[in-house]
Formats: C-alpha cells, structure tokens, sequence
C-alpha cells in the first residue's frame, strides 16, 4: 500500500528526545580568547567530525549513564560506538541533501512545538528547561532537523522499496489467532563480522560472542550490560533493546525457537548477515483483536500525478486531464499507471492498491472511491499529494476486527522488511563511505593512505559545524539478520 494520501502524522517519536537532552551534560560557552583550536575528530567522504562534537555526544551518554557508570564499555570502546553512531548520521545526511530531502522552517517548528506538547509544556518553558540544564536552544533546533531530515530519508526510502502483498498478508493472517495476538520483548547483542571475513576473523568473532555468552551464564554481567559493553549493533548504548514485536516482524528462523522461551532465556550464537547474535527475551504480552462489527473494503488502482517543486499545480491537473482522455478512448489504466503515476510504489504494480479501507487514504478519496461502482473510472481530483484518478476493482466486507488484524499485520510485515532493507543499505553505504578516523593529534590512522586521497579529502570545518552539536539521542534502528 502507498502512503501517498495517507494524514501526515508524525512519526519521529519527538518527545523521547527531550528527556536524553535535558539529562545531557550541555555545552558551555567560551570565549572567543581562550577557546582551543578543535581538532577533527574523523573525516567522512567530504565532511568532518569535530573532537568537540565527538566529545559533547559522549557526554550525553555517561549523563544518561549517571549512577550507573559500570554498565558502560572502557572509554575507548565507547568513543568507537559514539564515534561510529555520528558517522552513519552524517553519512544519511549526506545522502538526504543530495536526494533534495530537507527539513523546512515549518517542520522544525511543528517539532519544537511536538516535543512541548508531548511534555506537557509550553515552548518557552521548553527554552527555559534546556537553558537550565545547560543546552543551547540551537543545538536542540540542529539536533531536531537531523532527526527530520533521517526520518524523511527512511520514509522516502520504505516508498520506494517496500511493498507487502496481500499473499503475504494472507499468509501471516492464517498464522494469526483468532482471539489474542501475542507479543514478544527482545534484545540482542551482535558481534559483527565485516563483508567478505576471512575464517580468522569469523573465528575471532565467533570466539568472542561464545565468551560474551559465559559471562551472561555465569552471572557475572547481566544480558543489558553485557549489550552496553560489547555489542556492535547501533543499539548498544540502549542494552540492545529490540522493543515489542509480534511474531510476523521476527524473522521465521527466530521465531519457532522464541515462542519456547521463557522470560529471560537467552538463545545463541547465532549466524546472521551482520556476524555473530545472541537474543534475549525479555517479556512476553498478548493484545486482544477488535470487535465484530462489519466494514467495507474496496480494491481499486490509482495514477498520481504530484505536486512539488517540479511540478506546479495547473501543470498536474492538465496531465491529469489528458491520462483522463486517454483512458476514456480506450487505454489500458495499468499500463497507463505503470508508466506515467508518480507513486512508485502502486506504479510498478499497475496502480494496483489491494484492498484498503475506505479512510485508509483519506475521507475525500474513500468517498471518491465509494462512488464508483466495479471497474469504473473517476474524474481526476484534487488531494493533498497531488491529483489522481482511480479504477474500482471490487468491494467487499468483513469483520472489523479481521479489517483491524490486516491493517496491523500489513503494518507489521512492512516495518520488518523495512528494518531489513534499511540496516542493509547502512552497512551498504558506510561500506562505500570514505571514512579517517584521526588519532589525538588529529592524524590520519588509515595505514597507507595515498597522497591524492588526502588531499581529495583535506577538508576545513565550517563555522556552521564548529557551531553544532552531534550530540542528544541517536535513533538508529536494529537488525536481527
């Protein structure tokens, strides 16, 4: 299904970065005399990493820490994971800018506003709070925009390569119970192996992750400080907290042996893509389904037509006239939608959107759709992605607690698949990324790094980035591979 006309509700999960920003340990202004020169802490392709951000974003992390200090991994591991974690995020910056993925002033102001509100505060009162614990209102703004820009990366992203049919989702509802669908809390540690390793360093990992499982047997760390201390997966500094899940996002391999499991058990080493895992279960729930009222359901295909940038409005309601025309004169609408909608997701399908509830896409389209009868064409008209015209295939209706069951299950099988797809294009793109880390000195620690190369990627920070904090939290998924 497209999101195309889905409400724009947000989904950044805003208000978790407040409470990591207030615990962090600000920034305090120097002045201009007496403030040392920064030295870069990595460069990445043709950016850099300042020691300052670098040594900000750590100590974001032990003040999370506070009290609890021994969980967290010798100094120079953590610097690794801190150090690694600012890489990916510019790295994803880096890749929005050069797709024209921004965050406009409106959005940020949504977001600031979003974070108060789901505080329970207002924003000045959100000011005062950052001002008191010591946190530039700039950095909080700057630390609000990354998390904007990756989110519409990702979102943009699962656009164009995710899609869940309705064989899957049959396949999944057959599997599903009838009365209660059951939920499962995992973590894992992972201890990764590079693409490509070599028996030595499959042996040295596999070596590893066995020794990490004694300590864990033994009783002498506990699973979540165990994850902190050496797992290499980017949710290492949250104890390798995988959240709930249902067993339609657990990979099929996994989820036979979870469903025997009791509260704490720990399973592994396991063998995955990324290296060496093991997997805990922390805590099982189960959700009952909806009620037995009935809904309806249509199955119609769409082309849209956008309007953006490139596209004004006018311009996007004569193409809409003329694929109108078309299709009045006898044209195939799959065909037509294969090639010429702007939703890559439907357009590779014909358009086809499968069969959705009528306010999946929005009041005005289910009311576009409801007025069709089966295998009629609408009128081009007007939503807030762009204009569209749509095909009615079929209706039907089922109980609206199978219609509630569906919609989570489609949803489920999606964020497991783009959870897949999006930790293997990380690792794809730090893999391709030109990436010095520099000693204390601010030297290369590459071995053999050619003249032409340093030179290629000789860079001199910005004020902008002398100015920026890397710092606050860090939303990073999760594999299981």
């Amino acid at each position: 299904m497209t999101p195309a006309h889905r409400p724009r509700a947000s989904r950044l999960l805003l208000a978790a970065l407040l409470p990591a920003l207030l615990l962090a340990g600000g920034a305090q202004a120097q002045d201009a005399s007496t403030q040392p020169v920064d030295r870069i802490a990595a460069v990445v392709d043709e950016d850099v990493i300042l020691r300052s951000e670098l040594d900000r974003a750590i100590t974001n992390i032990r003040s999370q820490y506070a009290g609890h200090e021994e969980q967290l991994p010798p100094a120079d591991v953590l610097r690794r994971q801190v150090l690694e974690r600012l890489v990916l995020l510019r790295l994803q910056l880096a890749r929005a800018t050069d797709t024209g993925i921004t965050a406009s002033d409106q959005d940020l102001e949504r977001a600031v506003q979003g974070v108060a509100q789901q505080n329970g505060i207002g924003v000045d009162q959100l000011r005062a709070r950052l001002a008191q614990d010591g946190i530039p209102f700039t950095e909080f703004r700057n630390n609000l925009r990354d998390e904007i820009i990756t989110q519409k990366l990702r979102q943009s992203f699962a656009q164009g390569r995710i899609n869940v049919s309705e064989a899957e989702v049959d396949a999944a509802m057959a599997n599903a119970s009838a009365s209660a669908s059951q939920q499962f809390h995992l973590a894992h540690i992972l201890v990764g192996t590079p693409d490509g390793a070599s028996p030595e360093q499959i042996a040295t990992a596999q070596k590893k992750i066995e020794g990490i499982k004694g300590l864990i047997d033994r009783g002498e760390m506990t699973f979540a400080a165990a994850a902190v201390r050496y797992s290499d997966s980017p949710n290492a500094l949250e104890s390798g907290d995988l959240g709930w899940r249902g067993l339609n996002e657990i990979p099929p391999a996994f989820a036979a042996a979870i469903q025997q499991m009791h509260d704490g058990d720990v399973i592994g080493p396991i063998r995955g893509p990324s290296g060496f895992q093991l997997l805990q279960l922390v805590g099982t729930r189960t959700q009952a389904p909806g009620s037995g009222e009935k809904v309806t359901q249509f199955s119609a295909r769409q082309i849209l037509i956008k309007v953006d940038d490139k596209t004004d409005d006018a311009a996007a309601k004569a193409k809409a006239d003329t694929l109108a025309a078309r299709l009045a004169g006898g044209a195939d609408f799959a065909k037509l939608a294969a090639e010429e909608s702007d939703d890559a997701t439907t357009q590779r399908r014909g358009g086809d959107l499968g069969w959705f509830g009528a306010d999946t896409y929005g009041t005005a389209f289910g009311m576009q759709v409801a007025a069709l009868g089966d295998g009629q064409v609408s009128a081009p008209f007007k939503t807030d992605a762009g204009w569209v015209i749509v095909q009615r295939s079929g209706s039907r209706e089922i109980a609206a607690g199978d219609e509630n069951l569906r919609a989570q299950v489609r949803e489920t099988l999606g964020r497991r698949k783009l959870e897949e797809e999006w930790n293997r294009f990380l690792r794809e793109m730090r893999g391709e990324a030109f990436v010095d880390v520099r000693d204390e000195q601010g030297k290369s620690t590459l071995p053999e790094l050619q003249e032409t190369q340093k030179e290629k990627h000789k860079v001199t920070p910005t004020r902008e980035q002398q100015d920026s904090s890397a710092g606050g939290t860090f939303m990073q998924g999760s594999n299981i591979p």
